[in-house]
């Protein structure tokens, strides 16, 4: 039979042959399919929260001829069903979607039980010992794993009853577990808040299938509070209120009064708080108004008092720390040095190359000489690591410090727990977020003092606010600036682009004479990039200077779309680096397999990985459904269903490269990343590259970047806060 590609609507049924892509994000998939009434295996496009090899689906769409794929089933609606054949068992056993079977034991399986094995599983699993090789851990673990994919089918039939067929089914089965089909029907706009990947679309939908009104008050409820979260996205504390009415009115299609009520019942619920902002009259996300003015509140309680150290004579300790490093002190830095001797609170701030970590060195060199406490931590793994290395002494990611408890989902270190130090230094701060410096913060005893250092010219916090800037602008604390470039440092092409791309300069990208640490490599076009990129990656930088593909060079983008974005070029870089061999697994729309280089996307307490931690998949266990992956030297297990928490790392944005440092950086330039072209961001990409920044594109993109200042205001209120404090 040949399907007509006439775009009548049509039914399709069929085995699983191969899941070819499935991106969890949306649930988008490619499936091959042995379909009934057809000799070849189909092509069908669709949406799945979860689909293996070995089901049984059944669809309804039309036929479409793709010019670049050929013929395929585009299904409007699809729909999984436990697979009934030995065969479709044996595939849907061994895809890996059940914890414990890989697909050694689902041959086994198949072949000690038939087409009966799941009765077995379910009813009998005491039986599951008579196959070869499963004992009672392995059997524990099927049964377990056997009821979780039982659950999260019962959910799916809910979703798709209610028209959702893109619903992220693990996801809800995570964090509500057997209550999900409860929590759905009760209040379905919880899932927005609640759940990664479920927008308020998603959950207005289930709520119209639901019978839920436009104009009913949990909904409008939910868009105002939706619509604060979605600016708390674009790094803002609140927003003006009448810029929040018209979000919220575009997001709800109702009149802007009936959201002016929903907004006052979330005032008086106390969900959302109102506010000022200099002269706008803003609505905040309570927790985060509370968050912004803790952090002004503990902040100058611990600015007063004297420090917890005698007083140390600085023209006697200078010359000391002189002698004992072999390091002249500028005059500037004696200044920032004899300053943080005499305060409680010191910010240090200056861009590459102005000698910040000499001072931080130099202080923490002289308290330590006088027996104090000290506490070291940066908000990332890598900062923490790079910082523990300039100054020989520990140094802690932020979580670490104040001690994450998985269990409680807070931080066993606070106000009534306090931090055993005399001084905090705070590294990489134009990193930290309001909600973590309010956790940072309360940890910090008000005796001690608080040594705050960070390049206030990059980029600001993925999270909300802007508290390095904040701090700063607010004139409450002693700030040291820096801005001399030293001689040795001034030597670096990648110091000097930096600084100029600071000033607003064009930097120098013409070819230089001979070897130097900053290149420009043009690339009119896309098309003539991204096979420049690869080739500089795997051949032309490791052959030079020696340079790791893998470990020691890292592609830094300015978005993650586009040709020439992160998640294309990681495709191409995988392909030519570490192309997949007979261990890998596909999962999410990615090829994991040993030797891959991936980052963490999400922060993950109970493994103890945050986003943006990059480690190499060691082994890939298809039996197990396990991939070990090292970060940092140390071996951490994630279940083929996690996955989706990893992401190849050949290429990550500029974003998520925030306080990690890399050997050799390359950094894709182009007219096609105009939406995110700004000097902090391209700042922030060359001053990632220890001893080799490469740009490369066009330079009328470096051009945008440089001129473009613009970086879109922040709505937060901490400098007000302290502002406030400091004239009252």
């Amino acid at each position: 039979m040949t399907p007509q590609a006439d775009g009548s609507t049509d039914v399709l049924a069929g085995l699983v042959e191969r899941v070819t892509f499935h991106n969890a994000e949306n649930g988008f998939c490619v499936l091959r399919v042995k379909a009934r009434g057809h000799r070849d295996l189909v092509t069908l496009v669709g949406h799945a929260a979860m689909i293996s090899a070995g089901e049984w689906v059944t669809a309804s769409g039309t036929w479409i001829n793709d010019r670049t794929h050929g013929l395929q089933f585009k299904a409007q609606f699809l729909k999984t069903h436990a697979p009934s054949t030995v065969e479709g068992i044996e595939k849907y056993l061994g895809s890996g979607m059940i914890r414990g079977i890989g697909p050694v034991y689902a041959r086994r399986l198949v072949k000690c039980f038939g087409t009966d094995v799941f009765d077995i599983i379910e009813a009998t699993p005491e039986r599951l010992r008579e196959v070869e090789g499963i004992g009672p851990v392995r059997a524990a673990k099927i049964t377990a794993g056997w009821s979780d994919q039982k659950v999260i089918r019962e959910i799916m039939v809910f979703l798709h009853q209610h028209g959702v067929g893109t619903a992220r089914a693990v996801r809800i089965f995570k964090t509500y577990g057997t209550d999900s089909v409860q929590v759905m029907s009760e209040n379905p706009y919880r899932l927005a808040r609640d759940i990664r990947g479920i927008g308020f679309r998603t959950a207005d939908m289930i709520a119209e299938k639901l019978g839920i009104e436009k104009t009913a008050m949990i909904r409008l409820r939910a868009g105002v509070s939706f619509a604060l979260a979605e600016a708390m996205g674009d790094g803002h504390c609140g927003l003006p209120r009448t810029e929040l009415i018209g979000l919220a009115e575009k997001l709800l299609e109702v009149p802007a009064e009936m959201i002016v009520r929903a907004m006052q019942e979330e005032l008086v619920e106390g969900s959302v708080t109102a506010g000022r902002v200099g002269d706008a009259d803003c609505i905040f996300l309570t927790g985060l108004y509370q968050a912004e003015r803790a952090i002004a509140e503990r902040l100058l309680q611990i600015r007063t008092g004297d420090p917890p150290w005698p007083d140390i004579d600085a023209d006697k300790a200078l010359p000391w720390i002189e002698q004992k490093t072999g390091l002249k002190l500028a005059s500037s830095q004696a200044d920032a040095v004899r300053l943080a001797l005499r305060s409680k609170v010191t910010v240090i701030t200056g861009g590459p190359g102005v000698g910040k970590t000499t001072i931080v060195n130099s202080i923490l060199r002289i308290l330590a000489a006088k027996g104090v406490k000290l506490l070291l931590c940066a908000p990332t793994g890598r900062a923490a690591k790079r910082m523990s290395e300039a100054t020989d002494m520990e140094a802690r990611t932020i979580h670490r410090l104040l001690e994450f408890d998985p269990k409680a989902f807070g931080f066993k270190r606070n106000d009534e727990n306090p931090l055993d130090c005399d001084l905090l230094v705070v590294d990489e701060s134009s990193m930290v977020d309001v909600l973590l410096m309010q956790s940072l913060i309360k940890a910090v005893p008000t005796t001690a003092a608080l040594l705050i250092v960070g390049d206030i010219d990059q980029l600001p916090s993925v999270g909300p606010g802007q508290v390095l800037a904040d701090i700063i602008g607010s004139d409450a604390v002693p700030v040291v600036r820096l801005t001399e470039v030293f001689r040795q440092a001034a030597q670096s092409k990648i110091i000097t682009t930096a600084h100029a791309i600071n000033a607003g300069r064009m930097p120098d990208l013409a070819p230089p004479d001979g070897e130097a640490d900053f290149y420009f490599v043009p690339a009119s076009d896309p098309e003539q990039a991204v096979p420049r990129i690869v080739e500089l990656v795997s051949k032309r930088i490791p052959r030079r200077f020696g340079f790791d593909p893998i470990k020691d060079i890292q592609v830094l983008c300015p978005m993650n779309r586009g040709g020439v974005g992160a998640r294309s070029l990681n495709i191409e870089l995988q392909a030519a680096l570490n192309p997949p061999g007979d261990k890998k697994v596909e999962r999410f729309g990615w090829a994991f397999a040993p030797g891959d280089k991936v980052m963490q996307i999400e922060n993950d307490y109970d493994k103890e990985v945050y986003n943006g931690d990059i480690g190499m998949i060691e082994d890939v266990d298809a039996d197990e459904g396990e991939v070990a992956v090292k970060f940092d030297g140390r071996t951490v297990a994630f279940a083929l269903g996690e996955l989706d928490t990893l992401v190849p790392a050949y290429a990550t944005t500029i974003h998520k490269s925030q306080g990690s440092e890399y050997p050799a950086v390359v950094i894709p330039m182009m007219t096609q990343h105009y939406a995110m072209l700004q000097r902090n961001l391209i700042y922030t990409g060359v001053t990632r590259g220890r001893k080799l920044v490469v740009l490369v594109g066009q330079k009328k993109a470096v051009a945008i970047a440089v001129r473009n200042i613009s970086g879109r205001r922040r709505w937060s209120k901490l400098d007000e806060w302290l502002a406030a404090a400091r004239s009252s």
